[in-house]
């Protein structure tokens, strides 16, 4: 258990490195012997955990969503809405998610194809097809053309964000792609009682 433990920990302390290295200096630039000296662990434990530089940036693309799982309510698509606030409110400052953004837009993996954002593409393709069951959606939404849509968009919006003003205008900004967005996805009852400012955003302001 100790052990277990131990390992645990080593993980985590890999991956947070990781995050900062790579969230400052992108994938490229980052190198395994910096990672391993920020998380203050031997290089052996570090390859006990990830055999490669691509394994360890995989980590944390798929690690990145889990705190940000959305929970189910009457409505999926203010979920997705609210869902998409969250993370962009988070994109300020947690450092998987701004590594994980620069590692899907910066590389192509050698090992094995990577399809950028595919797990934020996953969650949101759930959440449409749960609001298409709902009659949320107009009747010819495909969820996971919507959802590829959606991420690709999003993924323009926060890079343009970024680049703008270090993504302090995002939340402003999400909220202008759905009020563009929801016309076409959203069902005449449904857009009526959605809110695309999200939320999660006014319970944080």
């Amino acid at each position: 258990m100790v052990k277990q433990e131990r390992a645990v920990r080593t993980r985590r302390a890999v991956l947070e490195a990781a995050a900062h290295v790579i969230g400052v200096r992108g994938y490229q630039a980052a190198t395994m012997a910096e990672i391993i000296q920020r998380a203050g662990v031997t290089k052996g434990a570090v390859y006990f955990h990830f055999r490669s530089k691509d394994a360890l940036a995989r980590a944390v693309i798929r690690e990145q969503t889990e705190p940000f799982l959305p929970p189910v309510t009457e409505s999926r698509l203010q979920d997705a809405i609210d869902f998409t606030h969250q993370v962009s409110l988070a994109l300020r400052s947690d450092p998987l998610l701004q590594a994980g953004t620069r590692i899907a837009v910066e590389t192509t993996f050698s090992e094995e194809p990577l399809v950028p954002y595919q797990a934020w593409t996953d969650i949101m393709t759930t959440m449409f097809r749960e609001a298409r069951e709902n009659g949320e959606l107009l009747p010819g939404v495909a969820p996971e053309r919507a959802a590829e849509l959606f991420v690709s968009s999003y993924m323009g919006v926060q890079l343009f964000s970024r680049a703008a003003t270090d993504r302090a205008d995002l939340p402003e900004r999400v909220t202008t792609l759905w009020r563009h967005l929801l016309p076409g996805l959203a069902s005449p009852g449904a857009l009526s009682h959605l809110d695309p400012h999200g939320r999660s955003v006014k319970l944080a302001v």
